[in-house]
């Protein structure tokens, strides 16, 4: 077997047309198309069949794709010893990560490699937790997070090693009457009126849980998504918000309290792809993200994300 076919499979699998295939691998749909058939005329096997106007993996095809997994996490493991050999973790690293996280995460990332071997290239992406799992195709290491548990959904497959879990507080003007208290409780805001993000993003699912517990419709003056108009808009006024604690700016003008009676925290994770997990230029920087969300909460009074845990999870797959 030519591994070259094997990750071709794998990649259909992951992107699911000849067409995206062919963008992420800078190839033109043709010369997809003819690997493909070559893969299937050495294999003796049809591998893809017509699915609408595109293709999709046969039985065999999905056989092979799944085992290419563990073909290139093999040949990754390899490369990662001789690395280890040479002493050398050297390489690019790609990394995709939410802004929120990325902004208490990436400074010190970047201290922590300045002078090593390797060479971090990171972008922010703002999306719904289900589509993290597939940026991990074309990024080394995907920060994500999830407010149901330390695995994002849609990651079944991927290695993911818990990173930080943020505390969700309520944030208000300093002239609150809320402000005054050391927390504040479920019962404490049902009162008040909020500005919340729009209907499907994240931080709704604080509010939905506030209304659940309560049985009181929480009423939301304005939906917006950004966390810096949010702040702006809550210490101007009366209202309040859900924000994060661990990058949200608190003056003489914006308070945040700890909410009780419901949880309250999200949890941000590191999700790979299980060979670009093995590799040591990636595990470096997964250290290097680790130890600085260990030191921000430390800074924050919160828990770590996993104690003991590290990246150890990197040394099984996960599903």
């Amino acid at each position: 077997m030519d591994v070259r076919h094997l990750e071709l499979l794998r990649e259909l699998a992951d992107r699911g047309s000849v067409s995206a295939v062919a963008a992420a691998t800078h190839r033109t749909p043709s010369a997809v198309s003819q690997q493909l058939r070559t893969a299937q005329r050495e294999l003796g096997a049809a591998l893809v069949e017509p699915s609408g106007r595109g293709v999709r993996l046969t039985d065999a095809g999905r056989l092979l794709a799944d085992s290419a997994v563990d073909v290139v996490t093999a040949l990754a493991e390899v490369q990662a010893r001789w690395d280890a050999f040479r002493d050398e973790p050297v390489g690019t690293v790609t990394l995709a990560a939410l802004p929120s996280a990325a902004t208490f995460l990436l400074p010190h990332v970047e201290r922590a490699l300045a002078g090593t071997g390797v060479e971090l290239r990171y972008t922010d992406v703002d999306i719904a937790e289900a589509a993290f799992g597939a940026l991990t195709a074309d990024h080394d290491i995907v920060l994500a997070h999830s407010f149901t548990s330390r695995r994002p959904v849609r990651t079944d497959g991927l290695v993911v090693v818990p990173v930080a879990v943020e505390p969700l507080d309520v944030a208000m003007s300093t002239a609150h009457p809320l402000a005054a208290r050391a927390t504040v409780d479920v019962t404490d805001v049902t009162e008040s009126a909020w500005i919340g993000v729009p209907h499907g993003y994240p931080f709704e699912t604080v509010l939905q849980s506030i209304e659940q517990a309560t049985g009181t419709r929480l009423d939301v003056r304005q939906r917006v998504v950004d966390n810096r108009l949010v702040e702006a808009l809550v210490a101007a006024g009366d209202r309040l918000a859900i924000l994060p604690r661990f990058t949200t700016p608190v003056d003489d003008r914006l308070t945040l309290r700890a909410l009780t009676g419901i949880p309250a925290n999200r949890h941000i994770s590191a999700v790979l792809r299980p060979d670009r997990a093995r590799r040591r230029a990636v595990r470096q920087v997964l250290d290097a993200v680790v130890r600085a969300a260990a030191a921000t909460a430390r800074r924050h009074h919160a828990d770590p994300a996993d104690p003991g845990g590290g990246t150890a999870i990197c040394q099984e797959r996960m599903r």
